[in-house]
């Protein structure tokens, strides 16, 4: 089995909670790539996580807990920032983001600060979520991205509240385009799909995607499952029934169980075998909304095994 280099951002989630009938922030360690990371080694695949950290106490947490998740931190480099927040106030399960810290620490790693021989070596490549909005970092993941031998696999992972002026979303847009063109897997929420392309119905914009030239796209649908487009036809997958107290990280779950699937018996041969991978990761997923937190609710395949029997 290979190892999956995973580039993006990691930082300090502040989850609204309460304690003694008081108001108070729970802190937790975030980022959907950093949850990425997270979950494909809890599902026992080989991560290396690949971003920006700052210079403080913060900092020091994230890596101890990716260290201690079994995420290698080797390329990562330190800059002098304090660690960007992400401010979690929920609606229900659905957790509503706002970020503190400009510029942000993990939009800092440069095109000059990749390891060229980490990155050719992946046998899966992860670029996505919001490290694409600083210019510096998208040049880092447009070079990782040309560099990758293995399966490219994708996730814009859309935060609306950090797209400001008019022509935002058409940069974001342009820079989803120009990734799903030769991703091996591009997923995103129906979220992330309103954000792109609002109004569209999710088979069409997965439809576009492939047209675009991704391989196969999923597109997870929350509580409704998800719907895989590998063939001619996209097929909907059913999500398992459970009870929901907190969807932070679902959907980077998903993609964890993705990757770590990849790692371990490559890419599917035919449309029936993704739709068999979304079954799984969907699971995975089921599990992750049972537990409080993102990165730390990320499940082995034991605990899968043993939730979701049979």
């Amino acid at each position: 089995m290979g190892y999956a280099v995973v580039l993006g951002e990691a930082l300090v989630d502040l989850l609204d909670a309460e304690c003694a009938g008081e108001p108070v922030y729970r802190q937790a360690i975030g980022g959907g790539p950093l949850n990425v990371a997270v979950g494909v080694a809890r599902l026992g695949g080989d991560a290396r996580f690949v971003g920006s950290l700052g210079d403080d106490v913060l900092a020091e947490r994230i890596r101890e807990f990716l260290t201690t998740a079994g995420v290698d931190v080797g390329a990562t480099v330190t800059v002098p920032a304090p660690t960007a927040l992400a401010v979690a106030t929920f609606a229900g399960a659905e957790p509503d983001f706002r970020f503190y810290g400009e510029p942000p620490s993990y939009g800092q790693l440069t095109a000059d600060d990749l390891d060229v021989a980490l990155v050719a070596g992946a046998d899966v490549l992860y670029c996505g979520s919001i490290v694409l909005l600083c210019p510096a970092t998208l040049a880092a993941a447009r070079r990782a991205w040309s560099l990758a031998t293995g399966v490219r696999v994708f996730d814009p992972n859309i935060r609306p509240r950090l797209l400001s002026g008019p022509d935002a979303l058409a940069a974001v847009r342009q820079t989803t385009a120009e990734f799903a063109a030769t991703a091996h897997l591009v997923k995103l929420s129906a979220a992330d799909a309103e954000a792109l392309y609002p109004g569209e119905p999710v088979e069409r914009v997965a439809a576009h995607l492939r047209d675009l030239g991704a391989g196969t796209v999923v597109v997870t649908l929350g509580a409704r499952g998800a719907l895989v487009a590998a063939g001619p036809d996209p097929v909907r997958v059913s999500a398992p029934t459970v009870r929901a107290v907190d969807a932070t990280g679902a959907g980077d779950s998903v993609m964890a169980a993705l990757v770590a699937e990849l790692l371990a018996d490559g890419q599917p041969r035919d449309p029936a075998g993704w739709t068999a991978r979304v079954e799984f990761a969907l699971r995975v997923a089921g599990l992750v909304c049972e537990s409080s937190g993102g990165a730390v609710a990320m499940p082995t395949r034991d605990d899968v095994a043993r939730r979701f029997p049979g």
